[in-house]
């Protein structure tokens, strides 16, 4: 998920680069929204994890 994000940032970012202002601003909401939804799982997913107790695999 944090790889569609950051493809969406890049789209963003050459669209803006080129003057595409509405596919500019719509890539970059999608890539905040995937973004922050990635943050969220990943909080839950170490808080779950420090729940049961087992050590994180390295």
């Amino acid at each position: 998920m944090l790889g569609w994000a950051v493809t969406f940032l890049i789209v963003a970012l050459i669209a803006a680069l080129f003057g595409f202002g509405g596919i500019a601003s719509a890539s970059a909401g999608i890539a905040q929204v995937l973004f922050f939804l990635f943050l969220i799982l990943f909080v839950i997913a170490a808080v779950a994890g420090a729940v049961r107790g087992r050590s994180p695999r390295i």
